[in-house]
């Protein structure tokens, strides 16, 4: 009898082999601990499954896991003709996608719907960049899987992602908590949630339930530390800076993540947290560079990696390795590289060496395709706050409280009430008959 994925799907592998994968794929639902090792043993009890050595490659290049990605995609390619049509076109699909390539991933989709590994990688979420730069784009690819999934809880949590992003926040929430009432442990779920209470600046309940669940339900969580950042985007939204140097501590320091982790929450977090007014005392990046790895500083594999390291880069004054890597991406084949990333580096390069009026210009000139870096909504704001920041520093009040002004339309947050105060102070506006305020 031929072994089966959770979703139906065979496997062309022995009955331990296909035991250990599948322990693995369910860790990487649940976003739980022990996926790597789970589909490391699935190829210990069967070196030629070539989903296993596949389904490697891909948690390598996405989660900066410690995997050779290289020799997993060529070993998966080598065992390919004993596969399965679905698993050939799996093994093809991954290869294609770590090349830059996600259109293979996308055409298996529309044909193999419940492929639950892949279709996780389509989408920006915690656990993987995506497939595609544009975010109606990955939507699509998860409404059209819907009819394949029914009520099945970790669709829901997928969906529940999906509706945050497009600000769908009442559905978000009826959807996300719908999975966890069935898996308490759906930990893409709990993350729709997380999200769904920020954006709609629900920080106090966020706050509460986000705390709550990683010590109940959530406690076997891989990525405890990104759940950390929410609770402490929460509280620095709050305005509460003490809380989060509580939070940082207990959660988020740099040896606590592993490789891209770091810098990806860990890094923003201490970004964000230093451009907060009324911060001091904020921990260096320098250590988050330390952990992060040498290779992915200098030639980070996603659009999304990208962006955070050049904030990293930026916030530790390595403007030299910032101009390499707007020189290195300006010339890659991802065209988000060169049409994205690399201004974007250039910009900070420039906020770096003291400019930050025309950095403010290049920065206002690049929002339109932030979201092309992938990620969420809440990570790319990262951005915007940047050019706040560089708005003040160059004395452009006026354009800074327009943009903090629009960010408090979007939700409550004390902190940007804070960051507007002190715009309307440090601009000294004066009132005119027309209502319009100019600098005295």
């Amino acid at each position: 009898m031929t072994p089966r994925d959770p979703y139906g799907y065979g496997l062309s592998t022995s009955i331990e082999a296909a035991a250990a994968y599948n322990r693995g794929l369910a860790d990487v639902l649940r976003l739980r601990r022990g996926a790597l090792e789970h589909i490391a043993e699935s190829i210990a009890h069967d070196p030629t499954f070539g989903l296993g050595h596949a389904a490697l490659a891909l948690l390598g290049h996405q989660m900066c896991a410690p995997v050779d990605v290289d020799a997993r995609l060529r070993v998966a390619r080598i065992h390919a003709a004993r596969s399965s049509e679905r698993e050939r076109s799996h093994i093809h699909a991954i290869a294609a996608h770590v090349r830059g390539d996600s259109r293979p991933l996308i055409d298996h989709l529309a044909a193999y719907p419940r492929d639950a590994l892949l279709l996780s990688a389509a989408v920006p979420t915690i656990a993987f960049a995506g497939a595609t730069t544009v975010p109606e784009e990955s939507w699509g690819i998860v409404e059209r899987a819907a009819p394949a999934y029914g009520d099945d809880w970790w669709f829901q949590g997928l969906l529940a992602f999906v509706r945050q992003e497009q600000m769908r926040f009442d559905e978000a929430m009826e959807l996300s908590c719908r999975s966890l009432a069935a898996e308490p442990s759906a930990g893409h779920s709990a993350h729709a949630r997380a999200h769904a209470h920020y954006e709609a600046g629900d920080h106090e309940a966020g706050l509460a339930w986000i705390s709550a669940w990683v010590l109940g339900a959530g406690a076997s969580i891989d990525s405890l530390s990104h759940f950390g950042w929410h609770a402490a985007l929460h509280e620095l939204s709050l305005g509460d800076l003490e809380a989060v140097r509580r939070r940082y501590i207990s959660q988020l320091q740099p040896g606590n993540a592993l490789g891209c982790r770091a810098l990806v929450d860990t890094g923003s977090l201490l970004f964000r947290w230093a451009l907060t007014p009324g911060a001091y005392d904020v921990p260096d990046l320098a250590e988050v560079v330390g952990v992060t790895g040498t290779e992915t500083m200098r030639h980070p594999a996603t659009p999304f990696l990208a962006m955070h390291t050049a904030i990293a880069l930026l916030a530790t004054g390595e403007l030299n390795a910032l101009r390499s890597l707007q020189a290195w991406t300006a010339g890659h084949p991802h065209p988000t590289m060169r049409d994205v990333v690399s201004p974007l580096a250039a910009a900070l390069a420039l906020l770096g060496s003291g400019q930050p009026s025309p950095a403010a210009d290049a920065l206002a000139a690049l929002a339109p395709g932030v979201r092309r870096l992938g990620g969420s909504r809440a990570q790319r704001e990262i951005l915007e706050e940047t050019r706040i920041a560089a708005l003040l520093r160059a004395e452009r009040y006026d354009e800074a409280r327009l943009l903090l002004d629009a960010r408090l339309d979007r939700r409550h947050s004390p902190r940007d009430e804070r960051w507007r105060d002190q715009a309307l102070a440090d601009g000294r506006p004066t009132l005119l008959s027309s209502g319009r305020s100019v600098h005295s």
